[in-house]
């Protein structure tokens, strides 16, 4: 299994997973010049798209829908697209190699999810926009070899900047966002030291965090569990950049 995450944050979030001629999109936020440059620095024709997944119907999740209007697509909403198929929390998908369960998320958005994609022996975790995650939601994403995962804020520097009280509280209540203590507790209990290859922490907020910040929470708290990530790659994601991992490095 390979990906690329294309864009992440809340100006736009794509990300392209594939594994021998199976490939899905999860999301496809941001602008269209913006996408349409990735896809050819990746030299990725979107026609070849076996699936869009969507997460959420948040514009940064959707905006760019009309780009992958030929392609079968998957979300818990209704989406202005013409091959949609209506999904559930728990309910899994099968496309072609790839097993996906669908999980749900806890987000100001009705019906948001993350997903679990599975082929051979190999495990990915996609996990955004999430105020926290459920004890039985853990189960489902213990022992991946990949994860792409919420780390959104520190709470302090959120609490520091210019937004409205309102847009503040709506980040750190448990219908918004991940900061990057919660981030890192959760995948201190789920990763696997044996296992996993790659972390890479996702939706970092522009005015509330810093990619510095995040990664190193996370790797504060690993030290202080005594958890070895000296064979794991762990990346904090930018909001406009091409970050390839798994098995396509």
């Amino acid at each position: 299994m390979k990906f690329a995450l294309l864009a992440s944050g809340s100006k736009g979030n794509c990300c392209l997973i594939e594994h021998r001629d199976t490939r899905i999109i999860i999301d496809c936020g941001t602008t269209k010049k913006y996408l349409t440059g990735c896809f050819q620095r990746l030299d990725y024709d979107i026609s070849t798209t076996d699936a869009l997944l969507i997460t959420h119907t948040h514009t940064d999740h959707i905006s760019q829908i009309k780009m992958f209007d030929d392609i079968e697509t998957y979300a818990t909403q209704t989406i202005d697209t013409h091959h949609l198929h209506h999904i559930n929390p728990y309910e899994t998908l099968e496309i072609k190699d790839f097993h996906i369960r669908v999980l749900p998320m806890s987000h100001d958005c009705e019906g948001t999810v993350g997903y679990v994609i599975e082929c051979d022996d190999e495990k990915m975790v996609y996990v955004t926009d999430t105020g926290y995650i459920k004890e039985d939601v853990k189960e489902y994403i213990r022992d991946a070899d990949y994860y792409i995962f919420e780390s959104n804020h520190n709470i302090e520097m959120l609490m520091q900047t210019s937004r409205p009280v309102y847009i503040k509280q709506r980040i750190i209540n448990d219908y918004g966002h991940l900061c990057n203590e919660d981030s890192a507790n959760i995948l201190s209990e789920v990763i696997s030291q044996e296992k996993t290859k790659e972390i890479v922490l996702a939706h970092i907020s522009q005015e509330g965090n810093t990619r510095e910040l995040a990664l190193s929470t996370l790797q504060q708290t690993f030290d202080n569990k005594h958890i070895d990530y000296t064979n794991m790659q762990l990346y904090p994601a930018d909001q406009f950049s091409i970050y390839v991992g798994g098995m396509g490095k």
